[in-house]
């Protein structure tokens, strides 16, 4: 189990369950928009999230919604909205128990900022590369 919370506290997340505690990291345009510079999560099964607080979403795409603290604005999730069973891509740093937790994978590596290059040994892929399997935004490009 991990708990973790916005900056201001308003907004408490549990996992409870499965979930997989290595953060991935995201550089399509969107995402670098969202976060303003790299998107990074980790991924909980619905089962095994529980949300206490008032919390805010915006549907960014038409299957996707992005959640924040209305309070503080703290990034809180990513989730797919087209299926119940869509995980949860929360943000790490919401977590104090994830801080140690090694890098997992990396998308859209190859739109990445000059200013953030992350190192490390594992799982890259370019655009072309990721959207070839899996759902992404049309035209969305940093």
């Amino acid at each position: 189990m991990i708990e973790g919370h916005c900056l201001c506290g308003a907004v408490r997340i549990v996992v409870d369950g499965d979930h997989d505690p290595r953060p991935g990291a995201c550089h399509c345009g969107m995402c670098q928009r969202w976060s303003g510079g790299i998107f990074i999560c980790c991924a909980a099964e619905p089962g095994s999230v529980t949300v206490t607080g008032e919390v805010a979403r915006y549907r960014s795409s038409r299957f996707a919604e992005r959640a924040f603290c209305p309070v503080c604005g703290s990034h809180l999730w990513m989730r797919d909205t087209d299926r119940d069973d869509a995980t949860y891509d929360l943000m790490p740093g919401l977590f104090e128990a994830l801080r140690t937790e090694p890098l997992r994978s990396e998308i859209y590596t190859d739109c990445a900022p000059a200013y953030a290059p992350l190192t490390g040994d594992h799982r890259r892929k370019t655009r072309a590369q990721y959207e070839a399997t899996a759902k992404f935004v049309e035209g969305d490009t940093p």
